[in-house]
């Protein structure tokens, strides 16, 4: 992670975890009282999407660690639990929707753990099963060496038996991974694509194969694992190109071991266009064949995401019958024409629960109540 200063919030600058960040990183910081001058340097820039990729504010939370997953109307939602330890990400990746989903953008990391915990703990004494990452506004492993947030987590979630916690990245930072006592009850999961649009979209992420080589050591170590393709990008050639990926998983995994797989096409809201137009000049990813979604998004034709959606879900099946593949926000046509049936129609009945009985059957889960 290459920063040109640290802002430190004066509530956190005497926490060790603080110290820790410091010591590993070895950049210019500053302790400061309030937020404010540091949005208003970024927002400044010409740039403030990139420049707040360079600035790093180590703060507290102020609001719930835990978070519903916003999800999106008029599609199905997975009932994701969001643990929110930090927002903005240090790598790069044209369709982000953070970029325009924070205002000004600029990486933040939680220090206030002793809280974090404290909610984890009163979910856990629920007893209820519930689905928990950290990659929703940040990517899960780019805190890798600078907080040891990640082997707790780990280490929490393994004492427990109603909850399972996802980490999703697109970095290979795992090497710390092989010494934490999870249990399986901490699911290693990576977003994938095609190589093709991870040289071109996907600025500072690890190359496909080295992704797939971490997922391989990661299942080695113990740890179940899960894939996500989102988001699909449609171009010519795409289709030979997303097949070859999905055989390339097996060549490095066991499917027995694979909890599920997601798939999720390029979309977008319209106020992400001009700033992957001015920020990625040679991106032609927002000049494909859209219409806007019920939920005012951008989405490709619905015919041609079912024909992509189609011919990835029929290797996979192929390959393992078994493997829960599901699709993120997307409506009941689209499950009906590209997987032959509705979450509502499936013998668990929702998505939410389909999602649960295969974190049950590969995490050994035993002490929890299924809503």
């Amino acid at each position: 992670m290459k920063l040109s200063k640290i802002y430190i919030d004066h509530a956190v600058s005497e926490l060790p975890e603080t110290a820790r960040f410091l010591k590993t990183l070895n950049c210019p910081s500053e302790i400061v009282s309030g937020i404010q001058p540091l949005f208003e340097s970024i927002a400044l820039s010409q740039n403030p999407a990139s420049a707040g990729k360079k600035i790093l504010f180590l703060t507290d939370n102020k609001g719930p660690f835990l978070k519903e997953c916003p999800g999106t109307s008029h599609y199905t939602c997975c009932n994701y639990r969001i643990l929110h330890i930090g927002s903005y990400c240090s790598m790069d990746c044209s369709y982000c929707i953070l970029q325009a989903y924070f205002h000004p953008p600029v990486l933040q990391y939680f220090m206030n753990h002793k809280k974090l915990f404290q909610e984890l703990d009163q979910l856990f004494s629920t007893k209820k099963l519930y689905r928990i990452g950290t990659g929703e506004f940040t990517d899960s492993l780019i805190w890798e060496p600078m907080s040891n947030l990640t082997e707790k987590l780990v280490e929490a979630f393994s004492r427990q038996t109603s909850s399972i916690l996802e980490l999703k990245t697109k970095t290979v930072s795992i090497q710390s991974l092989k010494t934490f006592h999870h249990n399986r009850k901490t699911i290693l999961s990576w977003s994938l694509n095609t190589e093709s649009v991870i040289q071109s979209e996907e600025r500072r992420t690890a190359p496909l194969e080295a992704r797939l080589k971490a997922a391989a050591l990661c299942e080695s170590y113990g740890y179940p694992l899960a894939f996500h393709f989102d988001p699909l990008i449609i171009y010519e050639g795409c289709e030979k190109e997303y097949l070859s990926v999905i055989e390339k998983i097996f060549d490095y995994v066991s499917p027995d071991n694979i909890v599920w797989i997601s798939m999720g096409s390029f979309r977008f809201i319209p106020t992400l266009k001009p700033i992957i137009q001015e920020r990625f000049q040679d991106s032609k990813i927002v000049y494909g064949e859209f219409i806007c979604g019920l939920d005012g998004k951008m989405r490709y034709f619905k015919p041609l995401r079912i024909r992509l959606y189609k011919k990835m879900v029929s290797l996979i099946r192929k390959i393992s019958p078994d493997i829960l593949v599901y699709f993120c926000m997307e409506d009941d046509e689209v499950w009906k024409k590209s997987l032959g049936f509705t979450p509502s129609e499936h013998v668990c009945g929702s998505l939410p629960r389909m999602l649960d009985q295969s974190a049950i059957q590969h995490c050994e889960l035993n002490d929890f109540i299924q809503e």
